[in-house]
């Protein structure tokens, strides 16, 4: 089937803004956050490492997870997640967990970005197994279903029926992830390669017995200009990622891709 099913007309465009947690405060952080909410973002998302990944390696860093408790309690309206959770890092009861609590003091806005891992000094500076792709996305496997399981028995139960984003492209394994768990695939893929992407989805969704139109699609802007946001747009991309990052978090693209959004929005 092509990737003509993925079209979803039915779907708004909407823009998260990616606040990555490095070379800057916690203060910085929290004011980039109150300004994506101010804009009109529809989600925030930051992403899971212990160091940046970009610029001084041993740079100015803080953790997702306690952060993203703290955007839940300051912002209002704004949907907020990782991009992604690495699996790796904690055992998927516990992530049910935290993210059952997110949701609450969020009132229902958390979105469980997850993914396999793949930041080698992560996991050797604090201890993890770092293992090969392979055994890391067969964990992934293994572990979305507790993750799901858990929310079944947490009293109180998530607000909402958590959605769950994975972030990554692998076709054998990856997508056939996605096509069995994800609410919402983030693919890091630009135009040229995602139409092939998607028929690859879509074969494992039919082998699972899934109806890919469940799934949202979405891609980072970084960037692209409008002729490649349109083309993404044409392939059935509806969410589109713009990342920002410290010490000066400029919304300039940020503003540029919300009128973007509007205007495809009507």
């Amino acid at each position: 089937m092509s990737s003509g099913a993925f079209k979803a007309e039915d779907r708004p465009v909407r823009i998260a803004v990616q606040i990555a947690p490095q070379h800057a405060q916690y203060q910085q952080h929290r004011d980039a956050v109150a300004r994506a909410e101010e804009l009109g973002a529809d989600m925030a998302l930051n992403w899971d490492h212990f160091y940046p990944l970009s610029g001084e390696p041993d740079g100015l860093h803080f953790e997702a997870w306690t952060e993203l408790a703290a955007w839940a309690e300051q912002t209002e309206r704004i949907e907020l997640g990782p991009l992604v959770n690495c699996n790796s890092y904690r055992n998927p009861n516990l992530q049910a967990d935290m993210a059952r609590t997110i949701d609450h003091i969020s009132g229902g806005r958390f979105v469980f970005g997850t993914g396999a891992g793949w930041k080698q000094k992560d996991y050797d500076e604090y201890g993890y197994e770092f293992g090969t792709p392979g055994t890391r996305l067969d964990a992934l496997a293994r572990d979305l279903p507790i993750v799901r399981a858990r929310w079944e028995q947490l009293n109180p139960p998530p607000v909402r029926r958590i959605p769950i984003l994975i972030g990554g492209a692998g076709e054998r394994k990856t997508l056939r992830i996605v096509a069995e768990h994800a609410d919402i695939w983030h693919g890091f893929t630009g135009p040229d390669e995602l139409g092939h992407k998607l028929d690859v989805l879509q074969r494992h969704a039919d082998e699972v017995g899934r109806d890919v139109a469940e799934i949202e699609i979405a891609n980072e802007l970084g960037g692209r200009g409008d002729s490649e946001a349109d083309a993404l747009f044409d392939a059935g991309v509806r969410l589109f990622t713009v990342g920002i990052s410290g010490p000066d978090f400029d919304f300039a693209a940020v503003q540029r891709w919300l009128r973007w959004r509007d205007a495809k929005n009507g």
